[in-house]
């Protein structure tokens, strides 16, 4: 009986099952109303069916299922083939073995109306006169009502007739235009507030969505358009237009819009800000990854230890430049402590709390330089998938050291001497300026003026960087200084090894100071290191004997990698150190396949960063294979 009774009803019929977004079931008027078919409805998610009002369907669900029942006329019912309904929602909760379902009755309300003026006439007409008085009346107030309403609507409403003038404009329309009513009631609407674009060409009608609400029929939602304003200020505006329609002919147009200029400009804003907020972000976080990356890579305390000639004159000369912005130049073998000197010289300058930005330029590979340096904008070049901050950016307000500068490609030199005099630069595949302010320090193992007179190196920007040259000595130029730098890796070494510390004997330190140290400090350093994890009975031993050069009046390059046991290191011509440096660096390469990087790579051999020793074998003309 239930189901006969279902089926039958002449209103549309939904039982519904919220908690799996289905139809169980649906009446031939609900199929009628939606335009599909039963067996489609029941396939049909009610979510689908009423898209265009979920909020309002939600309401309605929520209610019954608290209440036991619900009504809502919010909901319009949208069809493929048909105007939209104004209907009523009924909502009745049901409990079925334990299960929640909501059958829903949609009544429409027009044919509810027509309903009820048939019946209204019919006692009219039996009523006599005085009842279709009675009638007038009340249509005067349902006509004044929704003048009301119109007077009390936020929105601006506005109609036009098929012809495109203006019918009736309600007071919140003539606030936003600034025009009256009486200015606009019965002119071209659209040639009055909807004449011309944002950027000022003409906006013709035959464009217009609010037209072809009525010469097409269809419902015109545009989320961002301009109203003019009667002094000519242009008003941003969201509105919907939807046509009128009288047995079927589309006689004109509702148009409800409403003003969203502040909405728009804190739209912009709060963009702005995001956008602000990510740059920082961005900036922020490749600060922390570069600093986290340089943290990995220092394996003790910036301190310059020394007490000779060589290292005061250094620290005198830190103490002098740093306070200033000058460019600072930092010549010297790889492993004489260049970088200790540039980050001296930043924590003792006035940008100490900005970060210090090393960039090796040896270890950029050439195509990547300009995106290193400068950074890059999305889709700039395959394989920029995002906005990138180059190094100059990441140090603005502090200090850039360029290691190894004199590896920087001739072409991009000249940018570099530009940022350097404007202190203006672009990211790739961006044509904002953007400027930096920075101090910049470069080092480098190369002779740089004879480079630029060889033109491999800009005599330009090399007289730019050279504004302030400091010069690190290598250490068999200061061999007093070996003892106190040798104790301190000890210490070094042990703290981190978590070993006891083995004594230094003197004649640990004479065996240290007889040696040519062709690696620097930084041999020096990995000498103490391996010898401390090898020490017994406290002792340490560093077998640095045979690996001294031997005197010879001429040798050739082969010879000069040969060793003796001298108990004194020679002194040797920078031509035998270079060709002794080969030689070295080649065994090295011989002995592990040609392999640079790695635990058992020639650099850990060498005892210097894999980097350093791209840069060396590019420098000296040895390739991987030890030629």
């Amino acid at each position: 009986m239930f189901a006969e009774a279902f089926h039958a009803d002449a209103e549309a019929l939904l039982l519904v099952r919220p908690a799996a977004n289905r139809i169980v079931q649906a009446n031939a008027a609900a199929a009628r109303l939606f335009e599909y078919s039963i067996d489609v409805l029941r396939e049909t998610p009610v979510t689908a069916l009423y898209d265009h009002a979920i909020g309002a369907l939600h309401v309605l669900t929520e209610e019954a299922l608290e209440r036991g029942h619900a009504y809502s006329r919010d909901i319009v019912i949208r069809r493929a083939r048909a105007e939209p309904l104004e209907v009523e929602h009924s909502a009745l909760a049901l409990q079925t073995a334990g299960e929640f379902h909501i059958l829903i009755r949609i009544s429409d309300l027009d044919a509810r109306r027509r309903r009820s003026i048939d019946e209204e006439a019919n006692n009219y007409h039996r009523q006599g006169l005085e009842e279709w008085r009675r009638a007038e009346r009340f249509f005067r107030e349902i006509e004044r009502e929704n003048q009301l309403i119109l007077a009390a609507a936020g929105e601006g409403i506005y109609g036009v007739n098929a012809d495109g003038v203006t019918t009736f404009v309600n007071p919140a329309a003539e606030a936003m235009l600034g025009y009256s009513a009486a200015e606009l009631v019965g002119h071209d609407m659209h040639s009055m507030v909807h004449y011309k674009h944002p950027d000022g060409s003409h906006y013709h009608s035959s464009d217009c969505p609010i037209y072809k609400a009525f010469r097409q029929g269809t419902i015109n939602t545009v989320d961002d358009e301009v109203f003019w304003h009667k002094d000519g200020h242009p008003v941003r505006v969201e509105y919907t237009s939807t046509p009128i329609s009288d047995n079927g002919a589309h006689v004109g147009a509702v148009i409800v819009f409403r003003d969203i200029s502040e909405r728009k400009r804190n739209e912009e804003k709060l963009r702005s800000a995001l956008e602000e907020n990510a740059r920082l972000r961005e900036r922020l976080e490749m600060e922390n990854a570069y600093l986290q990356e340089e943290i990995l890579t220092q394996a003790n305390h910036y301190d310059i230890i020394g007490n000779t000639g060589p290292i005061h004159k250094i620290l005198q000369q830190i103490d002098l430049v740093a306070p200033t912005d000058a460019n600072v130049l930092i010549t010297g073998e790889s492993g004489t402590g260049k970088e200790l000197v540039a980050r001296a010289i930043h924590q003792a300058s006035k940008r100490r709390d900005r970060p210090l930005i090393r960039v090796n330029c040896a270890a950029i590979p050439r195509e990547l330089f300009e995106s290193e340096f400068f950074g890059h904008v999305k889709g700039a070049f395959t394989g920029a998938v995002r906005d990138r901050i180059g190094r100059f950016e990441l140090a603005d307000g502090g200090t850039i050291f360029l290691d190894e500068v004199g590896e920087i490609p001739l072409d991009l030199q000249s940018k570099l001497l530009r940022v350097l005099q404007d202190r203006r630069f672009e990211r790739i595949g961006e044509e904002k300026t953007r400027e930096v302010d920075i101090r910049l320090i470069a080092a480098t193992n190369r002779d740089l003026k004879s480079e630029a007179a060889k033109g491999r190196f800009r005599e330009d920007l090399y007289f730019r960087l050279n504004v302030f040259p400091i010069e690190c000595l290598p250490l068999r130029a200061r061999r007093e200084d070996i003892p106190l730098l040798a104790q301190h890796f000890l210490k070094i070494a042990c703290a981190r090894l978590n070993i006891d510390e083995p004594l230094m004997t003197r004649a640990n330190i004479a065996e240290l100071k007889s040696y040519s140290w062709p690696g620097n400090a930084r041999e020096l350093q990995n000498i103490i290191e391996r010898a401390a994890i090898l020490a017994r009975n406290g002792r340490m031993e560093f077998h640095l004997q045979g690996q001294t050069v031997r005197p010879v009046e001429e040798r050739r390059p082969t010879e000069v990698a040969d060793t003796i046991d001298d108990a004194l290191a020679p002194i040797l011509t920078a031509r035998e150190m270079q060709d002794f440096e080969v030689a070295n660096v080649q065994r090295a390469l011989s002995s592990t396949n040609g392999r640079v990087s790695g635990k058992d790579g020639a650099a850990a051999l060498l005892g210097m960063k894999p980097t350093t020793l791209y840069s060396k074998l590019k420098a000296l003309g040895i390739d991987r294979n030890g030629q």
